[in-house]
């Protein structure tokens, strides 16, 4: 069997065993997600039991998304949301995209390699819980699923468009009753329509296609939205949604053409939906209200077409939670691209009269490289005049690209483009570009969406640049508040971190120094300034001018005299301090402490051992008057092959833990690894105490010193 063969037969496989999961397990659909090999994304391959289209804003989902998809693949567990309620509580996001009701399942596909996860929905009537029965088909069938993605490893790759499953059941054979059913519904005076689960049209009686105003068979093998104008609106395409995913019969009165209105029954089943179109009881009168018509969540204009209301949607979500640039082109390259079919993205922004990518998705870098740094004013390609003007331009084909901008096609090789301007009341903060491999045609509806979806981009893509200029001046005032280097000192071998808090822009007043008094002695400090701001990050630097000022002094005394500094500039920051000097002519330590945790001395020897230094602390910098302050000195042996590690309590702190308990554990670690070099020692202490706490609330530095 050759390649070709192998692959079908692979396919062949894995969708007989992802319609055997639909039964097995009682679910009304089903889909299987793999991981991208090019992008931490998990692209939606297989779906059987929902129509391929419906589920479009959810074809990608990036792994590090916050949603309970990205968490079974992420942590490697089943995930079970049984009511819209949980989705709401637990995935805010993910529930502003879904607003039916149904219950969910994701179990890991984890084999050869990680492959991705399994995706069950079961419909309304479904308990908020999994039985026990459930939950063992629901990982039988993802072990399953993921022997046959084990067995073809080179077979699987993710296509453009989910491939739709059909749903096997056994039942009756259709030639022997399609006739009498067919008669059947001829008879009824209401219009019969039969849809499979992709949302075409299968069967139609003679009254239906009277209403819709179409021959049988111009509407069957459509989709009704694209085959009849007056069904592509909002209201249709939520409660089309909400029957395909609750599982639910839904009526809803609705306008047609020529100003009549239409009562319409969905009712939704296993191989389909089943509707009946009447023309309304309540027809409009001169003198009568018109009849009510169930709003749907959002209204753009006519022409939008299915899919579109709920992308918006999910990207409003999905960019809510963005911070950096990076945030907004993962967010937008992962939503939009798959929902419009897109291959290429570029986002620019003006920057001092010049066109600067910011973000891209499906460029060769080399072209990249000659669209950066364009002038704004360039014929070359649209964006200039596009960000000028502020209005969206769109070409299907190369032809009308050339007319304007001959060089623009050749420039990037491809086919059709739309370009978007990212406007923030009036002020042009960018230009999003949807580019395409082959001719497209954009009509009314997907340009009224661009644009909608493109002022969504605008708005977390200002917040997003006004992030980064923020985090960048506060990290570079950090880094200029720290050493450069620290200074190389004769028998004595160091290394440093800091680690900044994750949340926010905020600069924090951690700081550390070493400081060389002569050929055998050292001064070593380190120290946390209260607070995460630039109050915090500016008193840190005037602290380490004031230890530089005293260096080398008793280690009480360069204490009290920061003390008195801090005093005299009447902060109302406080600052916890530890200040050792280093004598290696002698072997011994002096130090002092204000309020700070003890270092840890760890000796070598027949029975290497790490200690916590007992230092009677005296009061926190600032915390009291001069006069009042008092910083006793300890004295220790500092034998040869000896490491002090210094640290903040970012390194120590953990919720739920005492800190007492936090300091043995980190003691601990340092026994244990005390022989490894170094750097990779201090990264190893980073990394370890980041796992522990999976976010970082306060600064963390770390000074580590070893006696030659």
């Amino acid at each position: 069997m050759g390649d070709d063969g192998v692959a079908s037969a692979g396919w062949v496989s894995l969708e007989r065993v992802l319609s055997g999961t639909v039964q097995r397990t009682g679910a009304v659909a089903a889909g299987v997600y793999l991981l991208s090999p090019d992008e931490p994304v998990l692209a939606l391959t297989t779906v059987c039991g929902l129509p391929a289209k419906t589920l479009a804003p959810w074809w990608r989902v990036a792994v590090s998304a916050a949603g309970p998809l990205s968490e079974a693949v992420r942590e490697d567990r089943l995930v079970w949301v049984g009511r819209q309620e949980d989705m709401a509580r637990l995935y805010p996001n993910a529930a502003a995209g879904l607003p039916y009701q149904f219950a969910l399942a994701f179990a890991p596909l984890n084999g050869t390699r990680r492959w991705g996860a399994l995706a069950l929905v079961w419909s309304e009537s479904h308990p908020p819980s999994l039985t026990r029965r459930e939950r063992g088909h629901v990982l039988s069938s993802a072990n399953r699923i993921t022997r046959v993605l084990d067995g073809a490893p080179a077979v699987w790759s993710v296509p453009e468009e989910p491939r739709a499953v059909p749903l096997r059941r056994s039942g009756p054979d259709p030639t022997q009753t399609g006739l009498a059913a067919d008669d059947l519904l001829q008879r009824l005076p209401v219009g019969a329509l039969g849809f499979d689960l992709q949302g075409r049209i299968t069967y139609l009686n003679d009254a239906a296609a009277r209403m819709l105003g179409r021959s049988a068979d111009s509407l069957l093998g459509t989709l009704p939205w694209q085959a009849v104008p007056w069904l592509d609106a909002p209201v249709h395409e939520d409660h089309y949604r909400a029957a395909v995913f609750g599982r639910e019969s839904v009526a809803y009165t609705a306008p047609g053409p020529s100003d009549r209105w239409f009562d319409i029954r969905l009712y939704p089943g296993d191989s389909g939906i089943s509707a009946f179109i009447s023309p309304s009881l309540r027809e409009r009168t001169p003198d009568a209200p018109p009849p009510r018509v169930t709003p749907a969540p959002y209204t753009p204009p006519r022409g939008a077409g299915t899919g579109r209301i709920h992308q918006l949607m999910h990207l409003a979500a999905a960019l809510s939670q963005t911070v950096t640039v990076a945030d907004v082109i993962d967010a937008v390259a992962d939503q939009i691209l798959p929902a419009f079919g897109a291959q290429g993205m570029v986002v620019s922004a003006a920057d001092a009269g010049r066109l600067r990518i910011i973000g891209h998705r499906g460029y060769d870098p080399r072209t990249i490289a000659r669209l950066d740094g364009l002038p704004l004013n360039t014929d070359i390609t649209p964006v200039g005049r596009v960000l000028d003007s502020g209005v969206p331009a769109f070409y299907a084909a190369p032809a009308e690209m050339t007319v304007a901008h001959p060089q623009a096609p050749a420039l990037s090789g491809k086919q059709a483009w739309a370009f978007l301007p990212l406007l923030v009341s009036d002020r042009r903060v960018g230009c999003c570009i949807l580019s395409y491999d082959r001719p497209r045609r954009f009509g009314a509806g997907d340009r009224a969406v661009l644009v909608s979806l493109a002022g969504l981009i605008a708005q977390a893509m200002d917040r997003a640049l006004l992030y980064d200029a923020k985090h960048d001046l506060a990290h570079g005032l950090q880094q200029a508040l720290l050493p450069v280097a620290l200074p190389p000192v004769p028998g004595l071998d160091v290394t440093a971190r800091y680690l900044p808090a994750t949340h926010g822009i905020d600069i924090g007043g951690d700081f550390y120094d070493l400081i060389r008094l002569g050929d055998a002695s050292a001064a070593a400090v380190i120290g946390d300034v209260q607070g995460h701001n630039i109050k915090a990050a500016a008193l840190m630097g005037q602290v380490r001018t004031a230890v530089h000022a005293t260096a080398g002094a008793a280690p009480g005394d360069v204490l009290a005299r920061t003390n008195r500094v801090l005093t005299d500039l009447e902060t109302e920051l406080f600052v916890s301090c530890v200040y050792l000097h280093i004598d290696l002519a002698e072997r011994r330590l002096h130090l002092a402490s204000a309020g700070h945790p003890p270092p840890l001395l760890h000796r070598t020897g027949p029975a290497p051992h790490t200690v916590a230094l007992e230092v009677e602390p005296g009061p926190l910098l600032g915390i009291q008057p001069c006069t009042a302050a008092d910083y006793p000195v300890t004295t220790t042996d500092l034998p040869p092959g000896s490491l002090l590690a210094l640290y903040t309590d970012g390194l120590v702190e953990t919720p739920d833990t005492d800190l007492t308990h936090s300091i043995a554990a980190l003691t601990r670690r340092l026994t244990r690894d005390a022989g490894r070099p170094l750097d990779e020692l201090a990264e190893h202490l980073l990394h370890h105490h980041a796992a522990l706490r999976h976010t970082r609330t306060d600064d963390t530095a770390l000074l580590l010193l070893r006696s030659r």
